[in-house]
C-alpha cells in the first residue's frame, strides 16, 4: 500500500509566454511535513491550485490520495489555507467556523467544541463573536487557519500561513503542526520565511518555476556546507 498521500508529477505550466512551472515533481508522503519554500513568484500557489484542481496543468499530473482533483470526498479529508482569506465578512468568526464545519460534514453535536478547540490554537478564543468585517488582517489569517484544522484532517495543505502572524503564535502554531504530523496527519505549507523551513521533515526548494533541492533540511545543510536553510538557499540560488 503506498504511503504517497500527495503526489506531484512532471507538471508545467504557462501563462501566456511565462513559464509558472517547469517540469515539477514531488510528493508528500504519510505523516510528513513538507516544506514548499521559495520567493514570492516562485509557482507555489501555483502549484497547490493544480494540485486541488483549481487551475489546469498545460501537462503533467498530480493526484491527493490517489485521487485527480477536484474531488469532494478527498476535500473533506483535508483541510485547505489558501494565501487569500476566503470569509463572509457579514458573519461572526463563530458562524463562519460554524459554516465551514458543516460543509467539511462535521458531527453537529462536535461542531461546538471543535470551535473552541481550533480557536485556541490560533489565539481566537476571545474574539469568536466578532464580525470578521472588524478583523485585521492577521485575525483573519489565523481564522483561515482555524478553519483549515476543523475536524483534525488527514492532509493539510497551508498556502502562507503565518504571514501577518506574530512571532510568539507562529511558534505555537510550527508547535501544532508538529502534534498533527506525529498524529499521522500529512502537511504541504508553503513559506518565503526561510526559518520556518527549519521546522518541516523536508524541504523543496523552488526558484522561477523549478525544484532546486529537495531533501532534509539537515542534509540540505551539510551538502551545501552552510549552517541554514536561508543560506542553502542563497547558494543554490547562486549555483543556478
Amino acid at each position: 500500500m503506498t504511503n504517497k498521500i500527495i503526489s506531484i508529477n512532471n507538471l508545467k505550466k504557462k501563462y501566456g509566454k511565462q513559464v509558472v512551472l517547469n517540469d515539477v515533481s514531488f510528493e508528500v508522503n504519510t505523516g510528513q511535513i513538507v516544506g514548499l519554500i521559495g520567493p514570492s513568484g516562485a509557482g507555489k500557489s501555483t502549484i497547490i491550485k493544480l494540485t486541488l484542481g483549481m487551475e489546469k496543468a498545460d501537462s503533467g499530473n498530480s493526484e491527493v490520495f490517489n485521487t485527480h482533483m477536484p474531488n469532494r470526498k478527498v476535500l473533506n479529508k483535508m483541510g485547505y489555507m489558501a494565501q487569500s482569506d476566503a470569509l463572509y465578512s457579514s458573519l461572526t468568526a463563530r458562524e463562519n467556523l460554524t459554516f465551514f464545519a458543516k460543509m467539511r460534514e462535521i458531527n453537529k453535536d462536535s461542531i461546538a467544541s471543535e470551535i473552541e478547540r481550533v480557536s485556541e490554537i490560533v489565539d481566537l478564543t476571545q474574539h469568536l463573536d466578532k464580525k470578521i468585517e472588524n478583523f485585521s488582517g492577521g485575525m483573519k489569517r489565523r481564522l483561515s487557519l482555524a478553519i483549515a484544522f476543523l475536524g483534525s484532517p488527514q492532509l493539510l495543505i497551508l498556502d502562507e500561513p503565518t504571514v501577518g502572524i506574530d512571532p510568539a503564535l507562529r511558534k505555537q502554531i510550527g508547535v501544532e503542526l508538529g502534534k498533527l504530523r506525529d498524529n499521522g496527519c500529512s502537511i504541504l505549507v508553503t513559506t518565503h520565511v526561510m526559518d520556518e523551513a527549519e521546522l518541516t521533515d523536508r524541504v523543496v526548494l523552488l526558484i522561477d518555476g523549478n525544484i532546486i533541492a529537495d531533501d532534509t533540511p539537515a542534509n540540505l545543510k551539510t551538502q551545501y556546507q552552510v549552517d541554514s536553510i536561508e543560506n542553502v538557499f542563497m547558494k543554490a540560488e547562486g549555483d543556478m
